[in-house]
C-alpha cells in the first residue's frame, strides 16, 4: 500500500510542479499607428502594422487621422478622435509637428512607422520592461463588457478601444489613386470609461464602435500600463 501511495506522489507532484510554475501569458505591448489612406507614405507603415497585428503579444491599433482629409481623398475611417490622441502624443514627446505615418510603442517611443528596424528595437525594449502594470481582463457582459482591474501602484485613464480586423479599400483620388489599401485593426472609436486610481476597479463598458474590443490603461505622462483584450 505504501509503494502504491508513494508511486501516486511521484505521478501527481510533478504535474503539480509544472503547473505551478507554467509561463503566464505576457502582457500586452501597445502599438498605434497614425496614418491615413490619403498619404503616399502610408502604406509601407500599414504593412508593418498588419505585420504586428498578427504577432502574440501585441496590440497593434490603426488611427486613421483627418488631416488629410482636404487633400483629394476622404479617409473613411478617420475621426476626430484619433487626431487628437496623437496631437497629444506630440506633447508628450515635444516634437515640432504631427506626421504620417508616426508609430508610437507602449506611449513611450515614437518613430517613423516604416521603420522597420527602429519598430522591432522599440518592441522589444518594451516587451523587456513590460509587465509591471495591474492586471486588467475585459470580459462580455449582457449590458456590452465589465472591465477588472487589479490592485496596483500609481494612477491612469480606462479607455474603450473599437476596432475593426481588416479593411480592404480601393483608393479612387489622392496621392495613393488607384492603389488598394489592406489596412488592419482599424480604430472605430476610442472613448475614456474611467480612471484608475491604484485601488481595485471594477466598470461596465457599452460595446464600442467596431468588430472588437480592447482596453488601455494610460497614465498622464502617455504610458501606457496594461492592456487587454476580451477573455470571453
Amino acid at each position: 500500500m505504501r509503494n502504491w501511495l508513494m508511486g501516486m506522489l511521484l505521478t501527481v507532484l510533478p504535474g503539480l510542479a509544472q503547473a505551478d510554475t507554467a509561463p503566464a501569458a505576457p502582457p500586452l505591448v501597445v502599438v498605434e499607428l497614425f496614418t491615413s489612406q490619403g498619404c503616399s507614405s502610408c502604406p509601407p507603415a500599414d504593412a508593418v502594422l498588419r505585420q504586428l497585428a498578427a504577432r502574440p503579444g501585441v496590440l497593434a491599433l490603426g488611427f486613421h487621422v483627418t488631416y488629410w482629409n482636404g487633400l483629394g481623398w476622404r479617409d473613411p475611417f478617420s475621426f476626430e478622435a484619433a487626431t487628437q490622441r496623437q496631437r497629444q502624443y506630440q506633447n508628450v514627446f515635444s516634437t515640432s509637428s504631427i506626421y504620417t505615418p508616426q508609430l508610437v510603442v507602449q506611449g513611450q517611443a515614437e518613430m517613423v512607422g516604416s521603420d522597420r528596424a527602429t519598430v522591432e528595437a522599440a518592441l522589444r525594449a518594451a516587451m523587456q520592461t513590460g509587465g509591471r502594470g495591474p492586471s486588467v481582463a475585459l470580459a462580455t457582459s449582457a449590458e456590452g463588457f465589465k472591465v477588472d482591474i487589479g490592485p496596483g501602484s500609481g494612477a491612469a485613464s480606462v479607455l474603450l478601444v473599437g476596432f475593426d480586423p481588416l479593411h480592404t479599400t480601393p483608393v479612387g483620388r489622392g496621392e495613393n489613386a488607384g492603389r488598394t489599401l489592406q489596412e488592419a485593426n482599424v480604430v472605430r472609436s476610442l472613448r475614456r470609461i474611467g480612471s484608475w486610481d491604484g485601488a481595485r476597479l471594477s466598470l461596465a463598458a457599452p460595446v464600442p464602435d467596431g468588430e472588437r474590443a480592447a482596453i488601455l490603461l494610460q497614465a498622464a505622462d502617455g504610458r501606457i500600463i496594461a492592456a487587454a483584450l476580451p477573455t470571453s
